[in-house]
Parts: C-alpha cells; sequence; structure tokens
C-alpha cells in the first residue's frame, strides 16, 4: 500500500513530531488540531512545544513543502489519531478527544484508507470505541477500510531519536490492517516493527507504564521507610543495586507526565477487581507530594507566612513539560498551607500555579526566601553552585526531593541541607 498523503490528528508532544517525521522523509502530511492558536503559530514557522531538534525538524519540513495544518481534517490515504486521552477526577479515562477525532475522520474517510489511533487508551478502545463510529461512514473497519493501534513509546527530550531508533508495535483489527501499519511507519522507523492484535497493542503499552509506575512506587516507600529509621535512602539503593539482578529505580516528589501517572487507572478502571497491587501504587505516588509537604514543614516548623522558592515545575528534568506534575502539586499545596510560593521553572518561566509567584529569574525566586527547594531534577538547577546562590539569597535551609546536591557541598556553603528520603539518625 503506497501513502501518498497522511492526515496527522493532534498536533502535541506526539503528533508534531510525529506529522514532520513523515513529511521530512517525503510524505504530504496534513497536521490538523483543533486550537486554532496551535495553527497559527504553527503556520508562521514557529513551535508551541519544547522538544530538543524538533524546531528544526519542523523548519525542515514546511520548507519541503510536503507539511501543511489545518483545523479539520481532508481525505487522505492515512489518519493517524495523537490526541490526548486525560482522565476524569474519579480516574476514568475522558476518550472524548479520541471520538471528536474519529468524528472529524467521518466525513472524510474512503474506502481502502487506513486509520491508526495513536493515543494511550484503555484495552479495547480501537475496537469498541473508535471502530463503531467510523463504521457509520458506511465502510465496515478491516474490511472496506484498515484500522490498527500503535502506541507511542518513546521519552520525552529524545522523541526524535526514539520515534525512529525504537521498536514499533502495530495491532490491526484485521491482519490486512497490522500490515498496512507496518508499511506506514516504515517511512521512517528504522526499528523492529511487530504486529499483533489492536487490543494487544494498547494493552503493551499499558503494560510498559504500569511497570514502570510500580517500581517507582516501591523506591517512593522505600525512601518514606529510610525517612523512619534514620537511613539514607539513597545510598541504600546504590548498595542495593550492586546486587547483579536488582534494579530500584530513583525515588522523588511523586509521578507526572501524560502517560505513568495516567496509564495505570485505564487498567483500574476496566478491572477493579484484578488490580489491588496497581491501585496501591498509583495511591503511593499520588500521594508523594503529601509527603514533601511533611518534609517541608518539618524544615520550617511553621509555613505560615514563610517564604519557599520552588525550583522546577516539569514532571521530569529538562523538559518544559507540566501536565500531572508532583512539583506543581506540591507548589499549590505548600501555598494552600499558608506559605508564600515563588517558583522557578526555567523552560516555562511564566507559568504561574495557583497561589503562588511565578519569578522571572532563579535570582528573583530566591530573593528573599527562607527555603530553597528542589523539586525537578533540571541540569541547570542540579548543577547550581551552592556558593554563589549563597550570594542571592538570605535562605540557609534547603530541601532536596530527587537526590542531585551533594550534602559536603551545600553545608560548606552555609545551608542546612534536607533530603528526601534521609532520616535523622538517633
Amino acid at each position: 500500500m503506497k501513502f501518498n498523503r497522511i492526515c496527522v490528528l493532534g498536533l502535541g508532544y506526539i503528533g508534531l513530531p510525529t506529522a514532520s517525521m513523515f513529511a521530512a522523509n517525503g510524505v504530504k502530511v496534513l497536521g490538523v488540531d483543533v486550537n486554532p492558536q496551535v495553527i497559527e503559530t504553527l503556520q508562521r514557522g514557529e513551535i508551541h512545544i519544547y522538544e530538543p531538534g524538533l524546531r528544526g525538524l519542523v523548519a525542515q519540513a514546511l520548507e519541503s513543502g510536503n507539511l501543511t495544518f489545518a483545523l479539520q481534517p481532508e481525505p487522505a490515504d492515512a489518519f493517524i489519531i495523537a490526541v490526548p486521552t486525560p482522565f476524569y477526577a474519579d480516574k476514568r479515562a475522558d476518550l472524548s478527544f479520541v471520538r471528536s477525532a474519529a468524528e472529524a475522520i467521518l466525513p472524510v474517510l474512503r474506502a481502502g484508507s487506513l486509520v491508526v489511533l495513536e493515543s494511550t487508551s484503555p484495552p479495547r478502545t480501537t475496537v469498541d470505541v473508535v471502530a463503531p463510529i467510523l463504521n457509520r461512514s458506511g465502510l465496515k473497519a478491516g474490511e472496506d477500510f484498515l484500522l490498527a493501534y500503535s502506541p507511542e513509546r518513546v521519552l520525552p527530550g529524545q522523541i526524535l531519536k526514539e520515534l525512529v531508533e525504537n521498536a514499533r508495535v502495530i495491532g490491526g483489527v484485521s491482519p490486512a490492517s497490522a500490515e498496512a501499519g507496518r508499511e506506514l511507519y516504515r517511512t521512517f522507523v528504522k526499528g523492529e516493527i511487530h504486529t499483533t492484535t489492536a487490543t494487544t497493542a494498547e494493552m503493551v503499552k499499558l503494560m510498559e507504564n504500569t511497570t514502570r509506575d510500580v517500581n517507582i512506587a516501591i523506591a517512593n516507600e522505600f525512601a518514606r521507610l529510610a525517612d523512619r529509621f534514620g537511613v539514607d535512602v539513597w545510598e541504600a539503593i546504590s548498595l542495593a543495586n550492586l546486587h547483579p539482578r536488582i534494579n530500584i529505580l530513583r525515588p522523588g516528589p511523586g509521578v507526572g507526565g501524560h502517560c505513568i501517572s495516567v496509564d495505570p487507572w485505564f487498567f483500574v478502571e476496566a478491572a477493579p477487581d484484578l488490580t489491588t497491587v496497581i491501585y496501591a501504587a498509583r495511591t503511593v505516588n499520588d500521594s508523594q507530594p503529601h509527603f514533601v509537604l511533611q518534609l517541608v514543614k518539618r524544615a520550617l516548623n511553621d509555613l505560615n507566612g514563610k517564604r519557599i522558592a520552588a525550583l522546577g515545575l516539569a514532571y521530569k528534568p529538562d523538559i518544559d513539560d507540566l501536565r500531572e506534575s508532583p512539583a506543581v502539586e506540591t507548589a499549590a499545596l505548600l501555598a494552600k498551607e499558608g506559605a508564600l510560593v515563588r517558583t522557578w521553572e526555567p523552560f516555562k518561566p511564566g507559568h504561574v500555579v495557583p497561589g503562588t509567584r511565578a519569578a522571572a529569574s532563579l535570582a528573583e525566586a530566591v530573593s528573599d526566601a527562607d527555603l530553597i527547594l528542589l523539586l525537578v531534577n533540571h541540569s541547570q538547577l542540579r548543577d547550581l553552585d551552592p556558593l554563589e546562590l549563597a550570594k542571592l539569597t538570605p535562605a540557609r535551609l534547603a530541601l532536596d526531593t530527587v537526590g542531585a546536591w551533594l550534602p559536603k557541598n551545600w553545608e560548606a556553603a552555609g545551608f542546612r541541607l534536607f533530603r528526601l528520603g534521609v532520616g535523622a539518625p538517633d
């Protein structure tokens, strides 16, 4: 099957890199997003998200004439749905964006076209949600048109590299659908491409992220135990990991992002009677910002009116993605407890967390602080010189929640450094 024209619905952290990658490899691509500001920004040759190398790739694709943008899809050989799948307050999956994207394809769907859902979704979304919508066209999925699920499996900060090099899973509602998906992604994917059923592919993505979530949860529990027992969890983890079959992950202020903090709930929603461990892990990781709150209270005794410089808001280091960020939640919790919080996110300096103030610079964030709180292991925050920082702030208390700062350096600079997972010895 030859793909001369592709339509990508959703131009976020996955859709825009994917659309640009196809275009840079010689395919005509129409990128679609329902947000007019996103379309206007991209049509000006600018981008609305941060990802290393993406700006150059988009520029290359635009210059080639292969990449254009619009608010509505048009007829194409293949449609890729890469829209968000958030969850409601009760942790049920919100599939409204997926449904809307499928509805938008309906008027332009043609016999022989391929539709691929990339959005992370609960098991059976492709066959029970997307297929019935598209079947209203009068064409039948797997027979008249092809339908597949292919989860993105990339790491923010390395998306462009991993889109090309990572193994790809294509799950079809029919064998022909899976094979068509293989042909489509072979346009630029150099990693192995494995075909299976749509529901298996959906489960594969959820299993990957759920495994990661459970492993982080046990690291966070170890940090809480170390705090209680007067142990340095960072030392304990490094020693435990000397065992050839042990690889304990790093604890922190919680788990964020649109995948690891969300996907396990899709399993819990689909089968609550079978997901005891998954539910427990989610509960631990979701409550970790509250644990950090208690550590700050311990360091300051009383939060009311205390000035805190919260450094980092992204959900992981060296990116600008704040979705489901535990750092954002921690800053908001501190403000609710009466602290005067100034935040500094170097990748999104203007972002304001409700109840807090966004500083325009690191110097402003720490200028009148009582405590410096490290929430994200950004390289520029990890590499701060405490001697230089001491010149910018009256604070002599610091709390490291990510295991980034060397205690001897901070203590030599006159700071009392508290660390997540390090309890006071008897």
